[in-house]
């Protein structure tokens, strides 16, 4: 069985306590084991976690699960880029897959609850298949 990480934002809570519970359930379907949940206040934050995750010699990929909703500047989609981007560079230098579970950037309040599970079902799926893959 693999071992994953989660990292999670904790600005949404309440949405993000849904995503977890997603990725727990589909993470036990595909026989992934979930050894670390470690919450970070927010986006900017998670490449770091990830990195002190993928550092770990027990755990084979990782998840990132949160939201980037839509401001009123220019900030979230600038947020998100360096995010994703970081979050690419991370798997290609530790070799480790990482499934993104960020709704966003930009996304509007009433577009988050229709996605939250499936967005969370969706990273922890890339994980499976890209450690089965291996």
């Amino acid at each position: 069985m693999s071992k994953i990480g989660i990292v999670l934002g904790r600005f949404h809570t309440k949405e993000v306590t849904e995503m977890l519970e997603e990725a727990r359930a589909v993470a036990a379907k595909r026989q992934l084991d979930i050894v670390a949940e470690v919450w970070v206040p927010g986006s900017m934050e998670k490449p770091l976690a990830l990195k002190r995750l993928l550092c770990r010699n027990d755990i084979s990929g990782a998840v990132a699960l949160g939201i980037i909703e839509r401001g009123e500047t220019e900030h979230g989609n600038v947020m998100g880029h360096a995010v994703i981007s970081s979050i690419i560079g991370l798997q290609l230098e530790f070799m480790k897959p990482v499934g993104v579970g960020i709704l966003g950037p930009g996304i509007n309040p009433s577009q988050i609850p229709p996605r939250v599970r499936p967005y969370a079902a969706a990273a922890v799926e890339a994980v499976a298949d890209l450690l089965a893959s291996a």
